[in-house]
């Protein structure tokens, strides 16, 4: 019996500028994959502008000096002393040449981390419904995210699924 590799150990980042061409590439792969799965008006991915908001933490994860996946955290809802906040994630993706190694999976849990020490009560996210999403969808559900209806600004429409996670 062949003892199991060790998991591999990402290097997470946090990322203000995001003006590295390894980032710049990845988010690129992103929003085009985005366009090719789901009709431009059902698109809410955020470009390079979008995600150097304020109000929004981007992560990137690096493997031997190659980014290999980068994620977001958007505060829709910051944390008062009465009530926890309400945070979105953005941007989820892995580089086609990593997929399946465990990158979005650290992304995910650093994102989640950052989420409970900001003490947000929930964690929201809109993706797509079609099958390209199929393997994000079962690893949200294995976080803990279940269906909930449409958040922030968002509308119900066929191309959009809403999860949550109140047990974050």
């Amino acid at each position: 019996m062949t003892p199991e590799a060790p998991p591999r150990r990402f290097d997470i980042r946090i990322d203000r500028a995001l003006t590295h061409p390894q980032v710049i590439a990845l988010l690129e792969e992103h929003l085009a994959g985005m366009r090719a799965a789901s009709p431009p008006e059902c698109v809410f991915a955020l470009d390079l502008n979008g995600l150097r908001r304020p109000e929004i933490t981007f992560l990137t994860a690096w493997l031997e000096g190659e980014l290999v996946a980068m994620g977001a955290l958007k505060e829709l809802t910051p944390t008062t002393a009465i009530e926890g906040g309400h945070g979105e994630l953005k941007s989820m993706r892995t580089s086609a040449r990593h997929l399946r190694q465990g990158a979005a999976q650290a992304i995910l849990t650093e994102l989640l981390n950052l989420a409970r020490q900001r003490g947000y009560a929930r964690v929201s996210l809109e993706t797509g419904s079609t099958p390209p999403f199929d393997a994000a969808i079962a690893m949200y559900r294995r976080f803990g995210f279940v269906e909930c209806g449409p958040f922030a600004d968002y509308r119900e429409g066929p191309f959009s699924r809403f999860m949550n996670t109140e047990k974050i």
